[in-house]
């Protein structure tokens, strides 16, 4: 009898916590049959809760990193705190500074986010309206479509104003950036309309247009990455494979309310990403891990590798879509959140915030020999590269998380798969099947496995 009510009460647990979760992230009814199921589970005791996160903070603010990384591995984020906690995971805020420090910080990015909303707001008054657009505003070259195209366009009536007095200036570099911002415009707005629309919160404009202004005015900032989805699809074959920034940005306008702490957040985890959307001719930037890729799975798996290369995979092309948006379709959107945070925190690097501020290249692992309680200050992947002396970014977790999943579906690869078609449906068997922290401990198993081959 006493073992039923112990089961009663783990149920009612087990009930409670996915109720909890479905608050934070409510699902349309039409949608619940059509989603992956959701494994992440709040576990008292394990997940960072709030009061958890706060006991972390000094008296002035230092944050105890070491902690909450020890925390984050063992159960994850509490929804309620997440967005907090993932602009430490980013790089957005020193864990040394304090409360006084991180306010200015906030206050002075917040400011700048509003000059460059503003800039963008004067040459496309629609952005900052809770409005977008998904019709072409201009042709490719430059000129302003006929408004009558489109009702979208009936309150940016200045637009073509000021298209043809750019196209008219002697400044031609100017004027070909406008012209490619405002083409790329249509179609963030054709992805946002797709973005996570299984999720109630999509069901408001004001909140797609809250996506669609952070995605506009990142393009607008970053003019060497700029919005890649129309880029990448002239780079690639596999254009069904593909979404961008979008899915990255998502969850974290979700997770933060205030629109501009959410834009510098994006921004901090485009810093991890970036490289992922740099495109140029013929080829784009997750090449390189799809290469990287190519070579652990060569060194740990030399079979495996070896049957790709036989059914033309050697690519890995069919790999691309898990590292361009970090798993977000193989797992639920919950279960999503889960694993970028678990992989945040183990390749947590405590110098990531300076190394940010400084605009250096690199993350670096200067000063940490021998130092356990700075060590501890690493997360576990990142510590790993540490101690063996491995300070190359051309070696991302995600990578490994790929390798795992492969070889999880090693034998059925070998044995089932006679072209690369059969590869891609092998894999797609994965969607809802994963669980976020037993596929990072199986990277993590897989980085070691690597580094001691390559070693030896």
């Amino acid at each position: 009898m006493l073992g039923c009510v112990k089961l009663s009460g783990i149920l009612m647990t087990n009930t409670a916590a996915a109720t909890e979760l479905d608050a934070f992230y409510p699902i349309r009814p039409e949608c619940q049959a059509d989603i992956p199921k959701t494994r992440f589970k709040i576990k008292p005791g394990k997940t960072l809760s709030a009061r958890r996160w706060d006991a972390a903070f000094s008296k002035d603010g230092h944050l105890d990193i070491a902690k909450v990384l020890r925390r984050i591995h063992r159960g994850g984020i509490h929804p309620s705190i997440k967005g907090a906690v993932w602009e430490f995971l980013l790089g957005c805020y020193d864990p040394n500074s304090t409360f006084e420090e991180r306010n200015g910080i906030r206050r002075q990015r917040r400011e700048q986010y509003g000059i460059w909303k503003d800039e963008c707001q004067k040459m496309v008054p629609i952005i900052g309206t809770g409005r977008f657009i998904t019709t072409a505003i201009v042709t490719e070259d430059g000129r302003p479509v006929e408004e009558e195209r489109s009702r979208n366009l009936q309150e940016i009536d200045t637009v073509g104003t000021s298209s043809r007095s750019s196209l008219d200036a002697n400044n031609s570099a100017l004027d070909k950036k406008v012209t490619e911002w405002k083409l790329t415009l249509h179609q963030i707005g054709l992805d946002v309309v797709r973005t996570d629309r299984a999720l109630v919160y999509y069901e408001n404009e004001a909140n797609q247009a809250k996506l669609w202004d952070i995605l506009a005015v990142y393009a607008w900032i970053d003019g060497e990455v700029g919005y890649i989805f129309s880029r990448v699809r002239q780079c690639l074959k596999y254009k069904s494979n593909l979404q961008g920034m979008n899915d990255i940005c998502s969850p974290i306008i979700i997770l933060l309310e205030n629109e501009a702490d959410a834009f510098w957040c994006f921004d901090h985890a485009m810093r991890r990403l970036r490289e992922n959307f740099r495109c140029s001719t013929g080829t784009i930037g997750v090449q390189s891990q799809l290469s990287t890729l190519s070579q652990v799975i060569k060194i740990v798996d030399p079979k495996l590798h070896q049957h790709l290369e036989e059914l033309d995979g050697g690519e890995y092309l069919f790999a691309f879509r898990m590292l361009m948006v970090l798993f977000r379709r193989e797992f639920s959107f919950v279960d999503s959140l889960y694993l970028w945070e678990m992989m945040w925190a183990m390749e947590y690097n405590p110098n990531m915030f300076l190394s940010y501020e400084s605009g250096s290249a690199s993350k670096g692992g200067a000063g940490t020999s021998g130092n356990d309680k700075h060590l501890k200050q690493f997360g576990k992947f990142e510590r790993k590269n540490v101690k063996m002396g491995s300070n190359d970014q051309q070696l991302p977790l995600p990578v490994f998380l790929v390798a795992s999943v492969l070889e999880t579906k090693n034998k059925r690869i070998l044995k089932e798969a006679k072209g690369l078609d059969d590869v891609v449906n092998i894999l797609g068997d994965v969607t809802g099947n994963l669980d976020a922290k037993k596929a990072c401990n199986e990277a993590l198993k897989l980085h070691k496995k690597y580094l001691s081959k390559i070693k030896n």
